[in-house]
């Protein structure tokens, strides 16, 4: 067969149809690429779509965190502890490195929020965190896992890792740090001032994580069919290349038969 398959017609075939996978390879990544952006828009959309609540009422401290709470919007009324803020290294933020800036919020409902106030590029100092009482909103996310690494210096962390956190500071943690997006000082009951992160001597606002994107299923079905298409394609040569193999032992054998009987016939 592999004779068969090495025809100049056949060869000539095969490139045709690898050069037809290859687009429908093609064709069928953009479609999984279309699906996870669907996926990412429908996602942001329902995010947008709730309503910005009280840390207090979707999480208590000690609870395990609820993957659905990921990148969910919250707010809390607090103080910031100048003292309970640690750096964060090796972070990257627009192709910068740098450090995150985390610092305990002492919220009025009694328990902390780590909040992950900015990111301040290596080499600038990390600013001390506004004073007074504050609402800070932003984006829910999940401790971070331990990093393992050479010790750090005193007031750093390889990462958000909450279980360190808790025996640093005082009080009961969140199961849970914010990516801060705004600061706004408040005055009893009245919001009074919007502190804009990006202004903030320096610490850049880092974007919450979206968290795992799924797929919609609908372009995500349609990369499979040209996927499929192509094996298709592949599977259409093999068989007219097999069927010609066959064709052709077919007529050797046929050729081969009246040469035999016709000996016969002489001998007799």
């Amino acid at each position: 067969m592999l004779r068969t398959a090495l025809k100049p017609k056949w060869l000539g075939l095969l490139v045709l149809v690898l050069a037809l996978c290859w687009g429908f390879f093609l064709l069928g990544r953009w479609q999984l690429e279309v699906a996870r952006d669907s996926a990412l828009k429908e996602q942001l959309a329902q995010a947008k779509a709730q309503a910005v609540v009280t840390v207090d009422s979707v999480l208590k401290p000690h609870q395990a965190f609820p993957n659905e709470l990921s990148a969910r919007v919250v707010y809390a009324t607090g103080r910031y502890d100048a003292t309970e803020q640690v750096l964060v290294p090796d972070r990257r933020l627009d192709g910068v490195g740098g450090s995150w800036v985390v610092t305990a919020l002492h919220t009025d409902e009694g328990p902390v929020l780590p909040v992950l106030r900015g990111f301040v590029a290596d080499g600038v100092p990390a600013p001390a965190p506004p004073e007074g009482r504050l609402m800070v909103f932003g984006g829910l996310a999940p401790g971070e896992s331990p990093t393992a690494g050479a010790a750090l210096p005193e007031g750093q962390l390889r990462s958000v890792d909450l279980a360190v956190l808790v025996n640093q500071w005082d009080g009961d943690l969140y199961n849970a740090f914010v990516f801060a997006q705004g600061e706004e000082a408040v005055n009893g009951q009245d919001v009074v001032n919007l502190i804009v992160l990006g202004d903030l001597h320096g610490l850049s606002r880092v974007p919450t994580p979206t968290g795992d994107v799924g797929l919609n299923w609908r372009n995500a079905s349609y990369a499979a069919q040209w996927w499929v298409f192509a094996l298709f394609a592949l599977w259409m040569w093999w068989r007219m290349v097999r069927d010609d193999h066959r064709k052709s032992r077919e007529t050797e054998a046929g050729d081969a038969t009246p040469a035999h009987g016709i000996r016969d016939a002489g001998r007799e």
